[in-house]
């Protein structure tokens, strides 16, 4: 699972996006995918790209940000940007992530990403639970309702060829159907890391590193350019 965060920031005030945009550049974990400065267009918006968040103005036109996200909140999380701090307690009602009040200083915008952060790696255990059990998932194999039992502690690395995956254990190698980005929205990002368009490392399994390559069992993988700041942060974390 990819662990930048994707937001919309709606705000009928444009120097108020541009700040926000501003903060986004500089943080490398969230993207803003779209901006727009009417509440209305925002839904719209919301459907076509399904970001983890809204930055959302509460003082609009048409329609505030407090009756949008009664329209959105099932969908999206949202944190409220305003002037007007009379508005909290109608914000964290409708289950607010955070509630940042203009001008919004860039030590507090990044201490609401990292709420959000939390919350998506949450969901993302979450999502693990639901679709496999917590050490083991079965894969189609070649054949009719043939399927082979994959035990994660065994994986040391996933790579994607064309159209097929194949699955690198301590023992062998399971060919299946399926896409890489399958196996990345679905195998815990506390376990996992893509560090290549075509792989997907097991974090505990790497035995070494440098700036352009990964070795696991004796295998040396590529280090992918867009992929390699996210890598040596999660590697940061584990760095005594």
């Amino acid at each position: 699972m990819s662990n930048t965060i994707n937001c919309i920031i709606v705000d009928d005030e444009p120097p108020a996006i541009r700040l926000l945009q501003k903060y986004t550049d500089q943080l490398q974990d969230i993207e803003c995918v779209a901006t727009c400065t009417r509440a209305v267009e925002a839904i719209a918006l919301i459907e076509q790209y399904k970001p983890d968040v809204v930055f959302l103005d509460i003082q609009m036109p048409d329609l505030t940000g407090i009756q949008l996200s009664a329209i959105i909140k099932d969908k999206v999380k949202i944190v409220f940007t305003t002037a007007y701090p009379q508005f909290a307690i109608e914000g964290f009602e409708v289950n607010a992530v955070d509630y940042l009040l203009k001008p919004i200083p860039f030590n507090r915008f990044i201490a609401a990403v990292e709420k959000i952060r939390n919350q998506k790696t949450d969901s993302d255990t979450k999502k693990l639970t639901d679709n496999v059990a917590d050490d083991y998932f079965f894969v189609k194999t070649d054949g009719k309702n043939r399927y082979q039992r994959i035990e994660i502690k065994d994986i040391n690395y996933i790579e994607s060829i064309k159209n097929y995956i194949v699955l690198h254990t301590s023992t062998e190698q399971v060919v299946t159907y399926n896409t890489l980005k399958y196996f990345e929205e679905n195998l815990s990002s506390k376990l996992f890391v893509k560090i290549h368009k075509s792989f997907i490392a097991a974090i505990g399994k790497i035995e070494r590193t440098d700036n352009n390559e990964v070795w696991i069992s004796g295998k040396c993988l590529p280090l992918g350019d867009t992929y390699r700041n996210e890598f040596f942060n999660r590697i940061e974390k584990f760095k005594i």
